[in-house]
């Protein structure tokens, strides 16, 4: 929308990228493959604006910094750009604003990453939807505008900041890394009638049934609209993949109205529950070698391939949490640092969701039992066996009773018992919610 409405109502445009360094240098929440798959996403993008005559210009330095250097060159009228909606980023804009305001520019921002601004989701009271059924049924009314082609502009091309030794370095390479960028998001697009029976498929990992989109779309390959007219188009306008994209936004809006959730439980009574937090048992589960199949399967995907079909994420989330004990800040750590469409709010939501400590979360009492969810969902254990080699030649039934009868040389037994570290799951929970009333 942004790049739209500059080519729109300008006389030249210079698009330009900033390689912000709080987000490059080192910290906690950082995805060196998710910086990749952003590098080849910008290459890509590059491409694209020389075909249409332009260019990309990358910069490295804060933006309002870039703002400054590039008004003094060419005295800029207005800056454009689409908006985001973490702490991080409204504070990134705010310092955007604040500049262009001091130096008497233009600014102009768009919604453009969700389907649904937060400020105008709100319910009849004015407050934010702290319930995804109420906001779903209420946001699925709301039309959804099409995506509009570039408009008709002129480049600005001859500006001399360049950037791209800081894009080089981001490079990585990894085997099973999806390729970034706009073409490989619209061959996804026009993948998407392999989820026709997705309402069915959609929690059997051995399937190739979910539409692999969550990367684009965080890099703006293509945009929320776009998908959204997609999946209507190729699978109807009441599809369950549909739904996913509203969660996508619900999860967005609850970061954005209540940005306490980063470093804290949206719940903030279960900020008080005395997680065990050890680091051994941690790193056993991070390594894919806790003796439950369907839970090691599923981290060693995330390390091989930086991604994880949502149903296994689910039972790792509940597995780190409600067995092994330890904080959900831990794990929500650990999925930044290795997911490839790792996006604050999405992961935040998503681990608050399966700790019970979010908004509109599983109850606490309802705890994933690893073997039933492996049973249910990777009977025959084709899975787990892409993922464990060490498996690879026992029998479904075996793998389904490893907990009773372990077999395999190089994989662990059980490392806990499930029925007995679920019962101590729901006594920390009683105990903080007992204190609080």
């Amino acid at each position: 929308m942004a790049l739209n409405a500059a080519r729109a109502e300008s006389g030249r445009v210079l698009t330009a990228f900033v390689l912000d360094p709080r987000q490059l240098e080192p910290h906690p929440y950082q995805s060196r493959r998710a910086l990749s798959f952003m590098r080849k996403s910008l290459d890509d993008l590059q491409q694209q604006v020389q075909a249409n005559g332009g260019r990309l210009y990358l910069f490295h330095d804060h933006p309002e910094h870039v703002v400054e250097l590039v008004h003094r060159r060419h005295r800029i009228e207005a800056v454009y750009l689409n908006r985001d909606y973490t702490p991080f980023s409204r504070q990134r804009d705010e310092a955007i604003h604040q500049r262009c305001r001091e130096r008497g520019i233009a600014f102009r921002s768009y919604d453009d990453a969700l389907l649904n601004p937060p400020e105008q989701a709100l319910k009849t009271d004015g407050e934010p939807y702290r319930v995804f059924t109420p906001f779903h049924k209420r946001m699925h009314q709301n039309p959804v505008a099409l995506p509009q082609p570039l408009a008709a502009g002129q480049w600005l091309t001859d500006a001399s900041h360049d950037a791209s030794d800081r894009l080089a370095s981001l490079h990585q390479n990894h085997d099973n890394d999806l390729r970034g960028g706009r073409k490989a998001a619209l061959a996804q697009l026009d993948a998407l009638p392999r989820c026709r029976d997705y309402s069915k498929q959609r929690d059997i990992p051995a399937l190739d049934a979910t539409s692999h989109l969550s990367v684009y779309l965080k890099f703006g390959c293509c945009s929320i609209r776009e998908a959204y007219h997609a999946v209507a188009f190729a699978l109807g306008p009441d599809h369950a993949l549909l739904r996913q994209l509203y969660w996508r936004d619900f999860f967005s809006h609850i970061a954005f109205h209540y940005p306490h959730v980063f470093g804290h439980a949206f719940h903030r009574v279960y900020d008080a529950i005395a997680w065990r937090n050890d680091k051994e048992r941690f790193q056993r589960w991070a390594d894919g070698c806790t003796g439950f199949p369907i839970v090691d399967a599923g981290m060693r995907q995330l390390a091989a391939t930086g991604m994880m079909h949502n149903r296994v994420r689910m039972i790792v989330a509940s597995f780190l949490v409600k067995d092994l004990h330890i904080s959900w800040r831990w794990g929500e750590r650990f999925f930044a640092q290795h997911l490839l469409d790792y996006d604050p709010c999405l992961n935040n939501g998503n681990w608050q969701w399966a700790a019970s400590t979010g908004c509109d979360a599983q109850p606490y009492f309802r705890i994933f039992n690893p073997w039933l969810q492996q049973q249910r969902f990777d009977p025959q254990c084709e899975y787990i066996k892409r993922w464990l080699p060490e498996l690879a030649d026992l029998s479904p039934a075996a793998i389904q009773h490893w907990h009773k009868t372990p077999l395999a040389g190089g994989y662990p037994a059980p490392m806990l018992d499930h029925a007995i570290s679920s019962q101590h799951a729901k006594i920390l929970f009683q105990s903080v919610t007992e204190q609080s009333s």
